[in-house]
């Protein structure tokens, strides 16, 4: 599969999916979309591929939406804004529902879209000298409408508010105390700190039961408690007939080491 906007490559069951249009910041623009979600899609269907891990070339993670690109959609019609949108809530849909982990590494600018990119991932690693957040659509007459559902999963509906309402634009630090990242490193180990935690989950944790995990969040989410209560106990009931759960049921009472 050839990338012109990103980079993808796997290794010791991990894909690593890079922004790779650093002189513009990693901005988005339709063919940056369609790539990221071609990338995720090929994630979900190679069976060598247990972890993700999302990260970008150059000084920035993702400045936003590229200059011409909002250039292009300011002169769209309706359906062709809803089109437009509606790709980019593909991509979303389809890195938070990956049934494996996402981890995002975040250097530099993480703006607007880019900011919500970096949100949908399941863990979010950010460089202490120089990672910045914001929802900035507000000072250009935009909402950010479709990562605000996945922002008040993440960190509710209160702090959610405050951020997408000011669109101002926090350090890392700050960004941890939200709940909005994950942990917080020096630049020079965010690689490596993404590479550990990567390997951690391939090698303690059944991927079969990471992707279950992710499916349960996904669907329960708004659903009355009665009916949550109920998918939750028939997925109970489905991972218990897994080989993975077979196994490592096996493996615990035996006392038998386990690398998944």
């Amino acid at each position: 599969m050839e990338f012109s906007r990103i980079t993808y490559t796997v290794e010791k069951r991990i894909a690593i999916v890079s922004l790779n249009w650093p002189e513009v910041q990693n901005a988005l623009d339709d063919k940056m979309v369609s790539e990221l979600t071609q990338a995720f899609v090929q994630t979900q269907r190679d069976a060598a591929v247990k972890a993700v891990i999302l990260r970008a070339e150059g000084d920035s993670f993702c400045s936003g939406m590229h200059r011409s690109y909002l250039q292009r959609i300011a002169k769209y019609d309706f359906n062709q804004n809803l089109q437009d949108s509606t790709e980019l809530m593909k991509l979303f849909q389809q890195i938070y529902t990956l049934r494996k982990p996402v981890i995002a590494l975040v250097q530099g600018e993480a703006l607007a879209s880019g900011c919500g990119l970096a949100t949908i991932c399941d863990f979010v690693i950010a460089a202490r000298e120089t990672a910045t957040f914001g929802y900035t659509e507000t000072t250009v007459g935009f909402i950010p409408a479709i990562v605000l559902i996945f922002l008040v999963r993440r960190i509710g509906e209160g702090r959610a508010r405050e951020l997408v309402l000011r669109g101002n634009t926090i350090d890392a630090e700050e960004a941890l105390k939200l709940g909005l990242i994950s942990k917080v490193v020096p630049s020079i180990d965010l690689e490596k700190t993404g590479l550990q935690l990567a390997n951690e989950l391939i090698t303690n944790n059944s991927g079969t039961s990471m992707g279950l995990i992710k499916e349960l969040l996904a669907r329960v989410y708004g659903m009355e408690t009665g009916d949550a209560l109920d998918y939750a106990s028939h997925l109970n009931a489905l991972t218990r007939m897994t080989d993975d759960c077979k196994r490592g049921i096996d493996a615990f009472l035996n006392s038998k080491p386990l690398t998944w």
